[in-house]
């Protein structure tokens, strides 16, 4: 889909010479980004620091255009914080809320790097081009070429292991529906979603209902006119919105100012809100590493998670709708098992049959390559699955009763489920406050 049918977002540059080439890049200063696209490729939501004008006046850096965005979508977590902790550093924040703010996690995180001195290991300031199996056999197996974004200076690091940690909210994936080059309004993903205000009056048809599209169906219907949320979830929504949110089935085709659905319903509108989540993308990554994208399933993997062809390449992240930070915490500690050889690999074959054999599951449960690596009310099982296949300390089997609990009132009651206040008894129980 052509770009220009994506409304760019606003941007305050910091820099007066900004030269031809942009690069990707999170500064040191946590609340800044150095992006590359414009459009729904782009819209981080991060705000300005304090005298970060002087910082980057300091650096001297002439060949980046830093671009500004105020956080407001959502405005708390999804997942209640007795979750979203490390298995040996759990979010210990002063507050009786469950439901935390971005501010608040970001602290969290701080804490961490700053208690296990992780910052001296992290190169800010780098980006990598390129990554592929070494031709040198008197180098190590993986070679990395990095760029310097100080200085502009290209070098080449080789490396015994590598471990892609992107994670899955990378490029934002935009549904292709018959007709949308065109309709004549705005087209945006989630992504580039910013305020309300912007929707006052108009009438938004809402493509998705996971998450982000019934959070901002929500959110934006109060100053929209009318607000059309269009799914095809399995799942009832159970929870009350406002008369002017109004749930539909997809969207068949688009017209100059109309959308036509699937139950021949036709409405004039004036904002596509794409919900349709991310696409997985390793730009880096060279053909020779053995591992692709087919129909958003990174493949192949064994246990979503180490490359069958080279397994000292390892995926970290990839699961979605899933405990994130201690599922990241198991997937390490399991790779580390085989990189350190504690635990030795299984043979290719075996390895490409489990993968297929899972693939054929989520088959027959009517899910295709795309949910590949949903997890869901199935994570325990996975979990489970690593740390019994490489021997690790279980995750506690409350995590998962609670990422449910709370899928299930995101689905039942969107408007006050972030309201919810829990506490965790024991490795099996919690209790609701």
């Amino acid at each position: 889909m052509p770009l220009q049918f994506f409304e760019k977002p606003r941007n305050d540059k910091l820099l007066s010479d900004v030269l031809k080439h942009h690069v990707i890049h999170i500064l040191e200063m946590t609340d800044i980004l150095v992006h590359q696209e414009w459009g729904f490729r782009t819209g981080w939501s991060l705000k300005k620091c304090p005298g970060v004008d002087k910082f980057l006046e300091e650096m001297k850096i002439h060949n980046l255009e830093i671009v500004i965005y105020i956080l407001i979508h959502p405005k708390r977590t999804n997942l209640p914080k007795e979750v979203m902790g490390y298995p040996d550093y759990q979010i210990d924040i002063d507050t009786p809320k469950s439901y935390l703010t971005r501010t608040e996690i970001l602290t969290f995180l701080n804490n961490y790097c700053k208690d296990f001195n992780l910052r001296q290991y992290i190169k800010f300031l780098h980006n990598v081009m390129m990554i592929e199996p070494s031709d040198d056999e008197s180098k190590k197996k993986w070679l990395i070429k990095v760029k310097n974004l100080a200085d502009g200076v290209e070098k080449n690091e080789y490396f015994d292991a590598v471990m892609i940690c992107n994670g899955h909210y990378f490029e934002p994936s935009v549904s292709i529906i018959d007709g949308q080059d065109k309709f004549q309004g705005q087209q945006l993903h989630s992504h580039d979603y910013r305020v309300p205000e912007k929707f006052e009056g108009k009438t938004v048809v809402v493509i998705g209902a996971g998450p982000s599209g019934m959070d901002l169906a929500l959110e934006i219907s109060s100053k929209a006119k009318k607000v059309f949320l269009s799914h095809h979830n399995r799942d009832p929504i159970h929870t009350i919105f406002p008369e002017h949110v109004i749930q539909v089935p997809d969207v068949k085709k688009f017209n100059e100012n109309e959308a036509v659905f699937t139950d021949g319903r036709r409405e004039k509108i004036d904002v596509i809100f794409y919900c349709t989540g991310y696409k997985y993308s390793f730009p880096f990554l060279s053909s020779k590493c053995g591992v692709k994208v087919d129909d958003n399933m990174v493949t192949p993997l064994w246990k979503h998670l180490l490359s069958i062809e080279n397994p000292t390449l390892a995926f970290v992240g990839l699961p979605f709708y899933v405990c994130a930070f201690s599922m990241f915490d198991l997937q390490v500690r399991f790779v580390f098992k085989y990189w350190l050889g504690d635990k030795q690999l299984p043979a290719k074959d075996i390895m490409l049959s489990e993968e297929a054999n899972e693939l054929e599951r989520k088959k027959l449960q009517g899910l295709g390559k795309r949910h590949f690596h949903m997890m869901g009310p199935e994570q325990g099982d996975y979990y489970d699955d690593l740390s019994n296949t490489a021997g690790l300390e279980h995750l506690p089997p409350v995590l998962t009763k609670l990422h449910n609990e709370s899928s299930m009132r995101f689905l039942d009651d969107l408007v006050h489920y972030r309201e919810d206040r829990y506490k965790i008894i024991d490795d099996f129980n919690y209790v609701k406050l």
